[in-house]
């Protein structure tokens, strides 16, 4: 049921998802849906964790093998393509905060900064950096692909053309700390 929430999330918006949509899309009543989930704010939360934990997965199989600028374009290139890819889940992950330590969104959020966090080591980052580095990525990432997902780059300049300028940009700034 959460997959397929996270399947109408990307196609209809994270705004625009309800449980009486999703009841429909699955062909039962709305009051099914309490059986699984606590309601919508569970039903977002779930989808969060998901969403997390495919991010994570899409990265950390994107940067295998991979150190420094390789890892670097990889994971950006990954994170972008998810973004873009599932727009409405990747939305319920902004501003979710976790309940806990063993949240399950907390959880499959750690497992998507442990992979960033990977892709730092190949920087020699200081560890009291590693926060400030992740803030930046997630920034930059969420910015660029979010933009790109909702129209935001109308001049008639390559996209992908842009976004490796902003890798060699990430990388020189990186390789300068």
């Amino acid at each position: 049921m959460v997959a397929a929430g996270a399947d109408l999330a990307d196609e209809v918006g994270l705004g625009r998802l309800t449980m009486g949509l999703l009841a429909e899309r699955l062909g039962v009543r709305t009051p099914s849906l309490y059986k699984h989930v606590g309601g919508q704010e569970d039903l977002v939360r779930r989808i969060a964790a998901l969403a997390s934990v495919q991010a994570a997965d899409a990265v950390g199989t994107a940067v295998q093998g991979l150190a420094g600028r390789d890892a670097l374009a990889a994971a950006l290139h990954a994170f972008r393509t998810f973004v873009i890819d599932h727009p409405g889940r990747y939305a319920s992950t902004t501003g979710m905060e976790p309940t806990g330590p063993d949240d399950p969104m907390a959880l499959a959020t750690q497992r998507l900064f442990d992979v960033f966090r990977a892709v730092l080591r190949g920087y020699g980052l200081e560890e009291s950096d590693t926060t400030h580095a992740l803030r930046m990525f997630r920034s930059i990432c969420h910015g660029f692909a979010t933009l790109e997902a909702g129209g935001g780059f109308k001049w008639s300049t390559d996209i992908d053309k842009s976004f490796e300028w902003l890798i060699a940009f990430i990388d020189r700034g990186m390789r300068a700390l």
